[in-house]
């Protein structure tokens, strides 16, 4: 899917699943335009003295319901569009889950593998230099994305501290936690995800033994869940990187590929008992080959859009468990459910890592630190309520469980939109 695709699919899916959720037009509407969108150039020094122009982006989607946030990504295909649905789909998220903000989304075009750890450094400072007066605790509040990570959030907090002149741990969340940053925050994405997948396999009773999971990705929160599941019993028999991927019937020991990752760089199919690894009986397989395995769970956790009318076809998992954001192109999501292939949306599933970005806001607003448990049990009951509201939504009024998502987040907005008055106020008789 192109760059202009994402956010065109994106705004579909507003507008469909508007038009049925039971909201004022104008809300729909405020939803099809983002705040503002920031473009910028950002000048860095490379190591070898030369002056580079990066690009930087940074969209403030939607702020009815607090000030706006949103992670910030370093990739390649980093563009204002994939930016605008990115920002989106965090409004949506942030409604869904009840929390106090608004949708944001920022990134630089840039190839992160191929800059030094100072070049890094100059990259990050560059890109708050440039956002400075956009960004700040009441009003947008950025967090790490693809390949970014909390030491990367610590230099933009500590950026934005030298040029306002103030502590402002809240500024940034996903920060590492001696500089203020909140317990549990690096693996809330993939507890978050795996929380949902609990509560569906509780509904479907499905038993976990039996139960084969494929992962497409193997970042932060593709490890969590994959680590989180497999604890449960689940078998995690195939994961990839965007080199390719490993697939087992046996199943996998998930730390022991995650280690293997961290000291080799690679996607290897090994059993690790403490520094010592050994290669285990596996089949090298691609990314694609991994989407259409057989499998029971599919869990797309890498870019959007790797699910397309191309290879809808080809998928043959009964439950698609989205931990990445728009892994399915709202075309090719017909063409499953229409086969009775059940789809728990990103909106829901990847949804624990803003919702304990916020509890670090809170925490430096307050300025306490709760303990993992409290986090965690925390979380657990953010997760477990908004599972609960969609899939009562879904029950009782017969739609998708992303339908139902939606529609929960879009009946929030669509509560503030109207407490400032809509259309429908201001033409009642009794209003003039």
């Amino acid at each position: 899917m192109s760059s202009q695709n994402v956010f065109d699919d994106a705004l579909t899916r507003i507008k469909a699943i508007g038009m049925d959720a039971g909201v004022s037009s104008e809300v729909v509407e405020s939803l099809l335009y983002p705040r503002a969108l920031m473009q910028a150039s950002l000048p860095v020094r490379m190591d070898n003295g030369a002056l580079h122009y990066f690009t930087g982006y940074r969209c403030q989607y939607n702020n009815v319901l607090g000030p706006t946030k949103g992670g910030i990504r370093y990739h390649p295909q980093v563009n204002p569009e994939e930016v605008q649905a990115l920002g989106l789909w965090m409004t949506i998220k942030c409604a869904l889950l009840g929390i106090p903000f608004g949708g944001a989304k920022g990134g630089v075009s840039v190839q992160p593998k191929e800059l030094s750890p100072m070049e890094l450094e100059r990259l990050s400072r560059a890109y708050v230099r440039a956002m400075a007066d956009f960004i700040g605790p009441d009003i947008d509040i950025p967090a790490p994305d693809v390949y970014t990570n909390a030491r990367i959030m610590g230099w933009m907090m500590d950026e934005f501290e030298a040029i306002n002149r103030l502590r402002a741990p809240a500024v940034i969340t996903g920060k590492p936690v001696h500089l203020g940053g909140s317990l549990g925050r690096d693996e809330a994405t993939g507890r978050g995800a795996y929380l949902c997948i609990r509560e569906l396999a509780a509904k479907q009773g499905w038993q976990a033994e039996n139960t084969r999971v494929a992962v497409q990705g193997f970042g932060n929160a593709a490890y969590h869940v994959a680590r989180l599941l497999q604890a449960d019993g689940f078998k995690i028999v195939a994961i990839s990187d965007s080199q390719g991927g490993v697939y087992s019937k046996q199943g996998f020991d998930i730390e022991s590929l995650w280690q293997e990752k961290q000291s080799s760089r690679k996607m290897r199919a090994v059993y690790c008992e403490q520094s010592v690894c050994q290669l285990i009986e596996h089949s090298e397989i691609s990314n694609e080959e991994l989407l259409a395995l057989d499998v029971d769970v599919l869990i797309p956790a890498a870019l959007e859009g790797v699910i397309h009318n191309e290879n809808a076809d080809s998928i043959r998992a009964r439950t698609i468990i989205e931990v990445a954001n728009g892994p399915i192109q709202s075309q090719a999501e017909a063409r499953l459910e229409a086969r009775d292939i059940q789809i728990l949306p990103d909106v829901l599933v990847n949804a624990g890592g803003v919702t304990v970005s916020y509890f670090e806001w809170v925490q430096n607003r307050a300025g306490y630190l709760w303990s993992l448990e409290e986090v965690r049990s925390k979380l657990e009951n953010q997760m477990k309520t908004a599972f609960a509201r969609v899939w009562q939504v879904a029950e009782s009024e017969k739609r998708s469980l992303r339908s139902a998502a939606y529609t929960v987040a879009m009946r929030r907005i669509g509560e503030a939109v109207m407490s400032h008055g809509t259309r429908e106020y201001f033409n009642k008789d009794e209003s003039r």
